[in-house]
């Protein structure tokens, strides 16, 4: 008989297991049960929900000995079928607290993200740094692998708890994070807040989600653990794997055909003085029924969303008159450059759909800075190096109208606009006011106004006069001609603006 020497291994294999155990089971069964009755999904098991089923491959299991995982599970998985790289700090195991150990594996994380160039998805829920005698001067920071990560791989975060400090930082880094009711997201927990300032506040009232909605520091709240998660799925299906791959095309089917839109002339009143709810625009221009909306909550009077058009993924920013009459302000135009930088970054075409009466004047936009996040929408525009296609539907006036890419010889690849759209410097009404212009001229101005878009088209202000009709069509006609362009491998894109 062969010589076999599988006996010499149980011992072996058997203290591995046991050591498995331990990690695998987190902070024990009565945390855990703590944990669940909360409604809240344990570190593993969101991972286990978020993956495709049997794809995960954890690294790093015994690293922290004792402390189960060293409380940050981390490994890599697929996501409809595509690699993606992700770490679930483990709130049960030391309240998710980050040690040497623990940042090492953080590291490891973002580094292997950018080695394999794919996307990286972190799910919060710890305390920040754990208080021990370790020394963390030269401990390499997960933050700064994070960051060499920026704009080159996707990266997705979710708050599912109170996330403090250190960790807490991941987020606002992340192109996208999104938070479930539980979390909370603060630079310190409501005891630090207290001992060092002497104010008692709750974590909910501190960073919870209406806090980091408000402040743009989180960009979606969900209902739980699994729709936040299943948001994570819907965002990245939008993205490529990497800034050096072009975003994946969906299967064609019937909603990616061409078709005309003649729902468009009910939905948009020729008259300015009637709103409408932009989001029923993308209703019906782009594949139904398939738009994200990125952060909604947080400068409404733009609305961010990814779509697909005739199958290709697209970004949209349009105006929305709903709100403030489509007027930008400093939120609205912060978010939007967040969302062109992104979306430039993995080579997702830009989609502009144009209704405003400019920004948003008055005492209280300019002490918002309504200039200077109106001069970083700007900048993150022009500086794009995507696709860029643009209607103005009714409106553009003045510096709104060029940071939504109304403005000639800026490498757009088609610019649409409906007759009898409204352009120049401002409208007539506040022209004629400002020039304290008599009755007649005010008509003059109107009239003026009215004609201002065939007056651009005389002079090509713009491709193309277009029926309101005509609007998915010629935008899909444009995108696959734009989408030939790309007759080179893609690269990561260099950025030589500085940021206002």
């Amino acid at each position: 008989m062969p010589v076999t020497y599988a006996d010499s291994w149980t011992e072996t294999l058997g203290d591995l297991e046991k050591r498995r155990h331990v990690s695998w089971g987190m902070g024990g069964p009565e945390r855990l049960e703590k944990h669940h009755a909360k409604g809240k999904l344990d570190a593993r098991a969101r991972i286990d929900y978020l993956l495709d089923p049997g794809t995960f491959q954890e690294f790093g299991t015994l690293v922290g000995g004792d402390i189960a995982a060293d409380a940050i599970v981390t490994g890599t998985g697929e996501i409809d079928g595509r690699p993606v790289l992700v770490g679930a700090e483990d709130f049960t195991t030391v309240a998710g607290t980050i040690a040497p150990g623990s940042n090492s594996k953080r590291y490891r994380l973002a580094e292997l993200a950018l080695r394999t160039k794919t996307p990286m998805i972190i799910l919060l829920e710890g305390a920040g740094f754990r208080p021990t005698g370790d020394h963390y001067g030269r401990t390499p920071t997960d933050l700064l692998a994070q960051a060499r990560c920026s704009g080159k791989i996707p990266m997705v975060s979710a708050v599912l708890g109170p996330s403090a400090g250190h960790g807490a930082l991941v987020s606002p880094v992340c192109d996208f994070s999104v938070m479930s009711p539980h979390g909370a997201i603060f630079t310190a927990g409501p005891p630090v807040v207290k001992q060092s300032t002497g104010e008692e506040i709750s974590k909910e009232d501190l960073g919870g989600p209406d806090i980091a909605l408000a402040s743009g520091v989180v960009h979606n709240v969900t209902d739980d653990d699994e729709t936040a998660l299943d948001a994570i799925r819907r965002y990245l299906s939008y993205f490529p794997s990497s800034a050096w791959s072009y975003p994946p095309s969906r299967r064609p089917d019937d909603s990616c055909e061409p078709r005309e839109t003649p729902e468009l002339l009910d939905i948009i009143s020729r008259d300015n003085k009637y709103v409408y709810d932009a989001r029923d625009v993308l209703d019906v221009v782009f594949d139904r029924p398939d738009w994200f909306e990125v952060q909604p909550e947080f400068g409404p009077a733009i609305i961010c969303a990814l779509a697909h058009l005739g199958g290709h993924p697209v970004a949209v920013v349009a105006n929305q008159p709903l709100v403030l009459a489509g007027s930008i302000d400093a939120d609205a135009a912060d978010k939007a450059a967040h969302f062109i930088t992104v979306a430039d970054s993995f080579h997702l075409p830009l989609i502009f759909l144009t209704d405003n009466p400019g920004m948003l004047p008055g005492s209280g936009s300019e002490q918002g800075g309504v200039l200077r996040s109106g001069a970083r929408m700007f900048a993150a525009q022009t500086a794009a190096t995507t696709l860029k296609l643009h209607v103005t539907l009714r409106k553009a006036f003045g510096f709104g109208s060029m940071v939504m890419s109304l403005l000639g010889f800026d490498d757009q690849i088609a610019t649409f606009a409906y007759p009898g759209a409204t352009m120049g410097a401002m409208g007539a009404a506040a022209m004629g006011q400002a020039t304290k212009a008599g009755e007649d001229f005010a008509t003059v101005l109107r009239e003026m106004e009215l004609a201002a878009s065939y007056s651009s088209a005389e002079h090509m202000g713009f491709d193309e006069m277009i029926d309101p009709r005509e609007t998915r069509n010629v935008l899909l006609t444009a995108l696959r001609r734009g989408l030939y362009s790309r007759q080179a491998a893609p690269e990561p894109v260099c950025r030589t603006t500085i940021t206002p």
